[in-house]
């Protein structure tokens, strides 16, 4: 229409024909003369197209902000070990370990541009390999999406090599949590890509990126016939083959470097039978059912069945599913698909949130409620439970009431008075929230005063901000030692009341003292031999010592007959000492002997008592004379008669036939107070010989012929003596082994040679007895 307005109060003037935009798409065209067309813009509804990749087109505004038209956005997904889907819906497994080109413009239009991934062998065969990390590149910045732990939703994030928190916004770059998802988000291009460390997907728009890619992603413009397009433009014949020559320079792995085409990947297709994981059917059944019309699940059913024979024991299969399920989540169809795995692709969610297959992409918070947000896709993660928010999308926590969180990561409510960090703090309704300040003590000062005392700061369990200072003892902070004290006393220590040193003092212990020894009340206590000892329960008041009290040792005083008291020194009381023999006779009558004295047996001559004193010990003896051989019918009527020993007979022989021989004898040897343990062998000469005095003519003298029973042949033998003290000796002795007669001189006797006769004759009579004394003893 035509109108037709006076002159108008603006502040410019137009040309005939020019034209200018009013509000609600009205278009105004200046005819002439002030005269106006207004043009209303109609905008027919545009023809839906079919995107080669499968998914729905989305709706652009036209330049002129009024009509909108359809567009195939470019959508590009990798998952597992991994598969590709590329912008235009190719499928395809590529198992390289090198970095990599996702996507860059083929013409330059953004300084320093692309997406890249850099893929490592997760098997130990090195056969496949898994995404470690994600790189996207804008401009001056790099941000890597890296999975902490592999296999695992476990995502770091780095801005040109320094970790940053989410969500993070600079330069024109977003990066926030989105469900599962990491999400790198560059406005100004309106692209985002996704990272949750098992998949990854970028969106790009058509408008900006329609026929300007390259990469693994292929080229974006609805076709698939040039997805495998190499870096020089050819067009490979297989998209694994093109994957190889999209390497870059990575100084971590100097293994890789574009151009170099490594050695072949494994095909998609299992050389040898295999069952597929169950999981893998889910993609097909019910459960994926709603979101068949809108994304076809045949591909990635095909990528599970390969990760589940391939790396059975990764549950790899689970990306399958989890990339499935985004996809259609992005296209309207929300799936709750792991409650379906029997826990095996289950996601456990911290503390105070919830696991939810659907879930807005951008949670609400206390700061962003006031927000229209207009997207309905839906996305899994763990959200905050209903009838709780976010309360800040960098603060992790969820709160019934939007209040205040501070370090400690508490809800507060406001108004809500708390102390943290010894900090007395209040929450506001306002822009700064937390309003703090120092928090105030009450303490009482203490003085630590005393020998040991010190001062002490102790946490206060009432209000930890507020220590408390006491004063605690240390004795080892004392002067005064401990007294050695003296025998019979020890030490006790006592601290008075309110002090921290103990005193000492020494006192009596019960007990008695004698030459540095002490003695339990009740015990012996050894003074000298002639005294009994004992410690009493008595104390001596000047010493505070127990007493001793002593009774003299009684002495003996009856002796044995034969015995008597004698002094010994060293000794308390005499002891009886043998100063006779006692002999006990063969009537059991009892003979008492001094040193020195022999007896005959009343009854029997031949039995001889003897006591001899041998180096001060008395030895009793009891001898035995043995008489030699005697036949009364070889003596003549009246001359029997006794030898001189009183004890054998003999008498003047009928003839001298009696030869000289050996005679033998059992017998003890005593030898300087020692004796035989039994009785021995001895030998000697016992006989008559020859003897005879006749007149001689041509002498004219007596002619005197003398024989003498000696021994011819002797031996010599050695017998044990037994002495006194205990010990023993060796003792040699003579052994008769022959006798004869032997011839010796004769003289004529004297009158004084007679008398010396009888007294040899007597003295070789008692040295007989002796010697039959000494060797002969019962």
């Amino acid at each position: 229409r035509f109108v037709s307005i006076s002159p108008l109060p603006l502040s410019f003037q137009t040309q005939q024909g020019e034209s200018w935009w009013l509000c609600n798409c009205t278009k105004v065209i200046c005819i002439e003369d002030n005269i106006v067309q207004v043009i209303p813009v109609i905008c027919n509804p545009p023809p839906k197209p079919t995107c080669a990749n499968g998914l729905s087109p989305v709706p652009v505004i036209d330049e002129d902000g009024c009509c909108w038209h359809w567009e195939c956005d470019c959508y590009c997904t990798g998952w597992g070990d991994p598969h590709y889907m590329t912008f235009d819906g190719l499928y395809y497994s590529y198992q390289g370990n090198c970095t990599y080109v996702l996507v860059e413009e083929i013409n330059k239009k953004v300084d320093n541009f692309g997406v890249y991934i850099d893929n490592y062998h997760c098997d130990v065969r090195d056969v496949v390999s898994c995404p470690r990390t994600l790189i996207v590149r804008h401009e001056t910045q790099e941000v890597r999406l890296r999975t902490a732990q592999p296999n695992t939703l476990q995502v770091e994030v780095t801005v040109n090599n320094q970790l940053v928190a989410l969500p993070y916004k600079k330069f024109g770059v977003s990066i926030y949590e989105s469900g599962i998802n990491r999400v790198v988000e560059i406005p100004e291009l309106k692209m985002n890509v996704t990272y949750n460390g098992l998949s990854f997907s970028i969106r790009m728009p058509y408008s900006l990126f329609g026929n300007n890619t390259q990469g693994q992603c292929g080229t974006c413009n609805n076709n698939t016939a040039d997805d495998c397009m190499l870096p020089n433009g050819n067009i490979a014949e297989n998209c694994q083959t093109m994957a190889d020559h999209w390497q870059v320079v990575d100084p971590s792995k100097p293994q890789c470097s574009p151009g170099l085409v490594p050695t072949g990947s494994p095909s998609t297709t299992p050389t040898q039978p295999c069952k597929e994981s169950s999981i893998c059917e889910l993609l097909l059944g019910s459960v994926f059912k709603p979101c068949h019309e809108f994304v076809e699940p045949e591909k990635y059913y095909a990528a599970c069945v390969f990760d589940s024979c391939i790396l059975p024991n990764l549950d790899l299969e689970c990306s399958s599913l989890q990339i499935y399920a985004a996809t259609c989540a992005d296209q309207g169809a929300c799936i709750d698909w792991r409650k379906h795995t029997n826990g095996v692709c289950s996601h456990e969610c911290s503390p105070g949130k919830e696991y939810r297959a659907c879930g807005p992409i951008k949670e609400m918070t206390c700061k962003s409620r006031e927000q229209n947000d207009t997207s309905t896709k839906q996305v899994e993660g763990c959200f905050c439970p209903n009838g709780t928010m976010l309360y800040d999308s960098g603060v992790d926590v969820c709160v019934k009431t939007c209040g205040c969180v501070g370090v400690d990561m508490i809800p507060r409510e406001f108004g809500e008075k708390f102390t943290v960090d010894c900090q007395d703090c209040i929450c506001l309704e306002g822009e700064h929230g937390i309003v703090c300040e120092p928090h105030e003590c009450e303490q009482k000062a203490v003085t630590c005063d005393g020998e040991g005392f010190y001062e002490v700061k102790e946490v206060n369990p009432k209000d930890p901000c507020c220590p408390l200072f006491t004063c605690k003892c240390n004795t080892s902070l004392c002067t005064a030692k401990a007294p050695k004290c003296s025998l019979g006393f020890e030490v006790h220590s006592y601290i008075p009341s309110g002090q921290c040193c103990p005193v000492y003092q020494c006192v009596p212990k019960g007990v008695c003292v004698h030459e540095n020894a002490e003695f339990l009340p009740n015990s012996s206590v050894f003074i000298d031999k002639c005294q009994n000892c004992f410690c009493t329960n008595d104390v001596n008041i000047s010493t505070q010592l127990n007493i001793i009290s002593c009774e003299r040792v009684p002495c003996n005083t009856y002796c044995q007959p034969g015995y008597e008291i004698k002094p010994v020194k060293g000794e308390c009381c005499g002891k009886c000492v043998q100063t006779k023999c006692i002999i006990h006779t063969v009537d059991n009558s009892e003979l008492i002997l001094s040193p020195g004295d022999f007896k005959n047996d009343p009854h029997n001559n031949c039995t001889i008592y003897s006591c001899v004193d041998v180096h001060n010990q008395l030895i009793a003896s009891t001898s035995e004379i043995t008489c030699p051989a005697f036949n009364e019918d070889s003596c003549k009527p009246g001359t029997i008669s006794f030898l001189p020993n009183g004890c054998c007979k003999t008498c003047a022989p009928l003839d001298s036939s009696t030869p000289c021989t050996v005679r033998q004898r059992k017998d003890f040897i005593v030898y300087n107070g020692c004796r035989s343990v039994d009785r021995v062998d001895l030998t000697e000469c016992e006989g008559t010989c020859g003897t005879f005095s006749l007149y001689s003519a041509e002498a004219n003298s007596m002619d005197h012929s003398c024989s003498c029973c000696r021994e011819t042949r002797t031996t010599e033998k050695h017998v044990v003596l037994k002495c006194p003290g205990g010990h023993s000796m060796s003792h040699k002795y003579i052994y008769v082994e022959s006798c004869s007669c032997q011839d010796t001189a004769c003289s004529k006797p004297e009158s004084s040679e007679l008398q010396s006769n009888e007294e040899n004759d007597k003295a070789s009579t008692l040295n007989r007895i002796k010697r039959a004394i000494s060797l002969t003893s019962k």
